[in-house]
């Protein structure tokens, strides 16, 4: 019986220490999961700490930046469209030089001639020239006689004073080509073609779309030939013309017309108000001065 109740008292220890350190283990347990989790919520704080410190970097970075300082500019408004007569937009109709349809923002230049076929015959004679006389030389340095004209040359130049009409005149003759050739270098050039005024800011930015070559300054000419066609097309347009003929210059046009019915007065007041807008439109960067001239044609004598 004591054995019995031995065995059963070292069972129950035995059960009971077990059970301690069942506890023992679910509460360290515990604390690891709990410790876990404090460190995952510190981690969570720390990062959203992070977060809010480069946002507030970036805004402090955003309010020291010019652009940012700056005060906000208000949207822009849609360019106006382009009008039909984009190029004489702006234009009067009395008569002058033009000096209000230039673009006052854009100077407006001639176009420059290359004259490559001045500068090829000029060549060409030099080149020539230089390479006879540089073949005579070497034929007198090897001991063959000189050309004739080389010492025909000489001899005129030894014997013939300065003061001699034909040598005043060789060098006058000289002294103007090289004036001459001096003035095709300094000047533009190209007389018959006029240039035309470019497109206003708006109407360029529009037809451009704002692209990298939206900035680009447009440059266009007509020639003069054809400037006169179209006014001589204007100009029969008016009642009462029966023939007409239009002269364009560099700073002039010359109208000339003959009217078989309507008064004269009438004829020319139309003719001079319809190529007033027909100049207007051509866009010219300087509008030339316009005369009008009507009468009647002659009579037939049988």
């Amino acid at each position: 019986m004591n054995a019995d109740r031995a065995n059963a008292g070292r069972a129950n220890e035995s059960r009971a220490n077990e059970s301690r350190a069942n506890e023992s283990r679910a509460n360290e347990s515990r604390v690891d999961a709990g410790q876990a989790n404090e460190g995952r919520a510190d981690a969570g704080r720390a990062g959203a700490d992070r977060v809010n410190l480069e946002k507030t970097n970036a805004d402090q970075r955003t309010r020291q930046s010019p652009s940012a300082s700056a005060s906000p500019s208000p949207p822009a408004s849609a360019p106006p469209p382009a009008s039909p007569s984009a190029y004489g937009a702006g234009a009067g109709t009395g008569t002058g030089t033009g000096s209000g349809d230039r673009n006052p923002s854009v100077r407006v230049r001639r176009f420059w001639s290359v004259r490559r076929v001045p500068a090829g015959i000029v060549a060409l004679v030099l080149a020539a020239v230089a390479g006879l006389l540089l073949y005579d030389v070497a034929a007198v340095r090897s001991g063959r006689p000189a050309m004739r004209w080389r010492d025909w040359l000489a001899d005129q130049l030894a014997t013939r004073p300065l003061d001699d009409a034909w040598v005043m005149g060789g060098a006058g003759l000289l002294a103007v080509l090289g004036v001459w050739m001096v003035v095709l270098a300094l000047t533009p050039g190209l007389r018959g073609l006029l240039p035309m005024r470019p497109p206003k800011a708006g109407v360029e930015g529009a037809a451009g779309g704002g692209g990298s070559g939206a900035g680009a300054v447009v440059r266009a000419g007509i020639d003069r030939t054809s400037a006169g066609l179209v006014l001589r097309d204007r100009a029969m347009e008016v009642p009462g013309v029966r023939a007409a003929r239009v002269d364009v210059g560099r700073r002039r046009i010359r109208a000339r017309a003959l009217a078989h019915f309507r008064d004269l007065d009438e004829v020319r007041a139309d003719l001079d108000a319809a190529l007033h807008e027909g100049i207007r439109q051509l866009g010219l960067a300087r509008r030339p001065a316009l005369s009008v001239h009507v009468r009647r044609p002659a009579k037939s004598k049988r």
